[in-house]
């Protein structure tokens, strides 16, 4: 049986495997541009992170063998995020004046809440859950 006889004619059979090509460069440049290449944090619930008292308030640390930032929005509140920017995969590089600051292309995320203060990523950081055990940042 011909590629005619079973509905398709030589054009659409070069057109769909265009396609397939096509999809196969795209869908690896559209994951690393909107977040999707982004990795859970190491690490098994009940991990330290780091010391209550290691991260400054309104302010943050990064872990970069764990893969998290860790925050202090206010006094006595904890958060953490993905260390890897959602908008080409580089890794964070510091924590200043509640933001946390991607260098890559200058990207800029809430220590509150991981969400975008300024592009070009448009995807906030995964938040990370975490507890406090005694004077300790755990993984939750």
């Amino acid at each position: 049986m011909t590629a005619a006889g079973r509905g398709i004619d030589r054009r659409g059979l070069v057109r769909a495997g265009a396609g397939v090509a096509g999809a196969a460069v795209v869908a690896p440049a559209v994951a690393a541009c909107g977040g999707e290449e982004v990795s859970a944090p190491s690490g098994s619930p009940g991990d330290v992170l780091v010391a209550t008292g290691e991260v400054p308030v309104g302010g943050g640390v990064i872990l970069d063998d764990q893969g998290v930032v860790v925050t202090q929005p206010t006094a006595g509140e904890f958060k953490a995020f993905s260390s890897t920017c959602t908008h080409r995969s580089c890794q964070v590089t510091r924590v200043e004046e509640g933001s946390i600051v991607c260098l890559c292309h200058n990207s800029l995320f809430s220590v509150a809440d991981g969400s975008v203060q300024e592009g070009p990523a448009d995807e906030p950081l995964p938040a990370v859950a975490v507890d406090v055990a005694g004077d300790d940042v755990v993984l939750a």
